[in-house]
C-alpha cells in the first residue's frame, strides 16, 4: 500500500509566519517535509527550550480522522512548550522511513514516532539514535519500543485491549465474530484480533481489507456478512470504519451488531443510539499530546515517564450508551 505522506509544520510561536510561509511553499515545490533551518532566530520559549525543534512520525494514510486527533493533542503541547513541531505522516513503511531520515537530516532535537511496523524503521530509529537525537514511541510498538531503544512509550495495549472486548462479547452471547483488519502486517491491529480470539468464546475470524479504499471496504464486508449468515458480530479496528459496517450489515440483511476499537465525534452518535455496540477509546489526543510533551521534559529537565521500563497506557477505555455523554463534548471538539 503506498499511500501519499503528509505533513504539517506547527511554529512554536504564532508570531512566525514567515517560517509557516516558507514550509508551505516547499511543499507546493514538492520538497522534503523536513526543509532544515528557517532562519528564524527564536529562543525564548518556555523553560529554556526555545528554538526545540520536535518532528512526529506516524503511519497514518491521507484523510484518516484518528491521526488529526494525534495532531491536535501534539499541537497543543507544543504551543506550551515553545516547540516547533513537524507532524509528517505516511501509510507506507518506506515512506515513513523516508521521513524520519528527513527529521535526522534536518536537525530536529526530538523525535516520536509509530512503529506499526517495527522492522521498517528499526534503520532510521539506529541513525537517530546514533545522531544524539532521543527518540519516543507511541501509539503502535508497545512489544518493539525497548528493543529499538526508545525512551518512552505512550499508548495502549493492543492485546490487552483485544482480551477485553472478546470478554464484552462474551457478555452479548455472541457466536461467531469477524474482524475487520483496514491494513496488513500492522502489528497494533493484528494484536488487537488475537487478543479478542484469546478471551472470546465463540468463532473469530479476520477479514483483511485495504483501508484506504472505503469503497471497496463496504462491497468485501457486504459480501462477506451475505455468504456467512452466522456472523453475528463484526469488530472494527477504526471509528471511520465502523459506521461503514453499519451500512454494510444493513445492505446484507444481517443481524451482526457492530463494535469498534477507536472513537471519534460521528461515532459519539451511533454509540449513544445504539447503532453501533461500543467503542474503544485509546484516547489518540492524549498519546499525541504526551509523546511531544515527553521530548520537551527529557530535555529541559532529564525526566522518563515509566522510568524507560514500562509504557504510559492511555487506554482501554470502553465508550458505550450509559457512559457517552461524559466524552461527547469533547468529540464534539475535535479532541476525543
Amino acid at each position: 500500500m503506498n499511500t501519499p505522506s503528509r505533513s504539517h509544520r506547527i511554529p512554536g510561536r504564532p508570531t512566525r509566519l514567515a517560517a509557516l510561509a516558507v514550509a508551505v511553499v516547499l511543499l507546493a515545490a514538492g520538497c522534503s517535509a523536513f526543509g532544515g533551518d528557517d532562519g528564524s532566530e527564536d529562543s525564548d520559549g518556555a523553560g529554556g527550550a526555545g528554538g526545540m525543534k520536535v518532528a512526529l512520525i506516524a503511519h497514518g494514510g491521507e484523510g484518516d480522522a484518528f491521526w488529526d486527533l494525534v495532531r491536535k493533542g501534539a499541537e497543543a503541547a507544543a504551543a506550551k512548550d515553545g516547540i516547533d513541531l513537524t507532524f509528517a505522516s505516511d501509510a507506507d513503511q518506506a515512506g515513513q522511513a523516508r521521513l524520519m531520515r528527513d527529521a535526522i537530516r534536518d536537525g530536529v532535537d526530538g523525535i516520536a514516532v509509530t512503529l506499526a511496523k517495527p522492522q521498517a524503521m528499526k534503520g532510521p530509529v539506529g541513525e537517530a539514535r546514533a545522531a544524539g537525537i532521543p527518540v519516543v514511541g507511541l501509539n503502535s510498538g508497545i512489544d518493539a519500543w525497548k528493543p529499538a531503544g526508545l525512551l518512552e512509550y505512550f499508548g495502549q495495549d493492543e492485546s490487552v485491549a483485544g482480551r477485553a472486548v472478546g470478554e464484552k462479547l462474551n457478555d452479548l452471547k455472541a457466536r461467531h465474530t469477524l474482524c475487520l483488519v483496514h491494513e496488513r502486517g500492522n502489528v497494533a491491529l493484528e494484536a488487537r484480533c488475537a487478543g479478542v480470539r484469546k478471551t472470546f468464546a465463540g468463532k473469530t475470524d479476520n477479514l483483511y481489507v485495504d483501508g484506504t479504499d472505503m469503497r471497496a471496504v463496504a462491497g468485501i464486508l457486504t459480501a462477506r456478512l451475505r455468504q456467512d449468515p452466522s456472523i453475528d458480530e463484526v469488530v472494527t479496528l477504526g471509528a471511520q470504519y465502523a459506521l461503514t459496517a453499519v451500512d454494510a450489515v444493513r445492505e446484507a440483511d444481517s443481524k451482526a451488531g457492530v463494535a469498534t476499537f477507536d472513537l471519534d465525534k460521528d461515532l459519539v452518535d451511533a454509540v449513544r443510539d445504539g447503532t453501533v455496540r461500543f467503542a474503544v477509546d485509546q484516547q489518540p489526543y492524549l498519546q499525541g499530546y504526551l509523546a511531544v510533551d515527553a521530548l520537551w521534559l527529557y530535555r529541559t529537565n532529564g525526566n522518563i515517564s515509566g522510568g524507560g521500563v514500562a509504557p504510559v497506557l492511555t487506554g482501554p477505555a470502553f465508550v458505550t450508551k450509559s457512559n457517552v455523554a461524559s466524552v461527547a463534548k469533547f468529540a464534539a471538539e475535535g479532541t476525543r
